[in-house]
């Protein structure tokens, strides 16, 4: 008898250490790969680092996807964990291989963009950043309750990338400016709202979602309808925002012509939400504040292409520069994290346009970006 107990023991033991391996084989994998005969599912896997983007994980990701779009029918991107499904790109990764980083980021951008099968971005939680270059250029992006969307790079002296001179200006109401120029936040609701998500889901529904697309026979034809009844459905229960009241009032400050023109506008208007979006613009980097609205101004006449071309030079101008503001702003926020910036120059008066401008010079020709 103790012998057979002994033995079950030892079963049992090497069961559970089997079990073991494979988990932790897998979650040292930062991209999980699924597929069927006909699908295909990426997880992005780094959810102590909110899932941001290292550059092996950029790799993977277009390498995937190249072969997909050839043996699949549908594919799916999402996060593990329910705090984020991507938060941006890893910043100390991306202060070693800017360029690299750039060029390979972009190019998945423009990729995505043409993606020749259904691809389902599940934006469950934040997604900022990195995080929208993977969805806003992609066919289906589906938001839910935990979603937290914004391009905050401004926050740290750069400007939004990944295709955001594209897709940002082109929101209605002059919202674009305002969430690049600010970095501010929209929750789940309001990016469907806002255009940014095509579709809505609860995430405690997120498993039948997904069950269903992957048990579809014909994408093609479906994926649409499934995203659309659950989106149906799960938008009935929306629960309060405040975006609907702002909306004029962003319209109406960010149209204007300069980033002095805004500011004006937003300490004429008086109300609370003027004075704390003034007081956030404040606490921002001036150059990199006029780098943003021409960035957006120019980006709202280019194509995707054009935009992200754009953005590399932006990139690398910054880097031959060694821009004082980006430094400064990843060493307040990032490094000392005393939140205290100091910026140079210190006032928007003192930017002139030259110094916006020479972040926009065209590279030498074996240095732009080929898409």
């Amino acid at each position: 008898m103790k012998m057979q107990i002994k033995a079950r023991v030892l079963r049992s033991g090497q069961h559970i250490k089997r079990i073991s391996e494979r988990l932790t084989s897998s979650l040292a994998k930062d991209v999980l790969i699924e597929t069927s005969t006909t699908k295909g599912v990426i997880t992005l896997n780094r959810p102590n680092s909110l899932n941001a983007l290292t550059l092996s994980m950029i790799e993977k990701l277009s390498t995937t996807l190249k072969s997909w779009e050839k043996e699949k029918s549908l594919m799916i991107i999402k996060g593990y964990g329910s705090r984020a499904f991507c938060a941006g790109g890893d910043m100390k990764e991306a202060l070693k291989n800017k360029a690299e980083m750039a060029q390979k980021f972009y190019t998945l951008v423009k990729h995505i963009s043409e993606y020749q099968i259904p691809y389902v971005s599940l934006i469950d939680g934040i997604t900022m950043g990195g995080g929208a270059g993977l969805s806003v250029h992609g066919r289906f992006r589906v938001a839910t309750e935990r979603t937290v969307f914004a391009m905050p790079e401004s926050t740290i002296g750069h400007f939004p990338d990944v295709g955001a001179s594209y897709f940002l200006p082109r929101l209605a109401e002059n919202l674009g400016y305002y969430l690049g120029l600010t970095g501010n936040r929209l929750n789940g609701y309001e990016v469907v709202k806002a255009g940014i998500a095509t579709h809505f889901c609860e995430s405690l529904r997120l498993p039948k979602l997904e069950k269903a697309l992957l048990e579809c026979k014909k994408p093609s034809a479906c994926v649409g309808h499934i995203l659309d009844a659950f989106s149906a459905t799960s938008l009935k229960k929306e629960v309060g925002s405040s975006f609907g009241a702002q909306l004029e009032q962003i319209k109406f400050c960010f149209g204007a012509n300069t980033v002095e023109g805004i500011v004006e506008r937003l300490v004429g208007e008086k109300s609370e939400w003027a004075q704390k979006t003034l007081g956030r613009m404040r606490t921002l980097s001036p150059t990199v504040l006029k780098i943003i609205k021409k960035e957006l101004d120019e980006g709202a006449n280019k194509c995707l292409k054009e935009c992200l071309c754009m953005e590399y030079r932006l990139v690398i101008n910054m880097s031959l520069n060694h821009d004082h503001d980006f430094n400064e702003g990843v060493r307040a926020m990032l490094v000392d994290k005393d939140r205290k910036p100091r910026w140079i120059p210190a006032t928007l008066e003192e930017v002139t346009t030259n110094m916006v401008d020479r972040h926009f010079k065209p590279l030498a020709r074996d240095m732009e970006l080929k898409l």
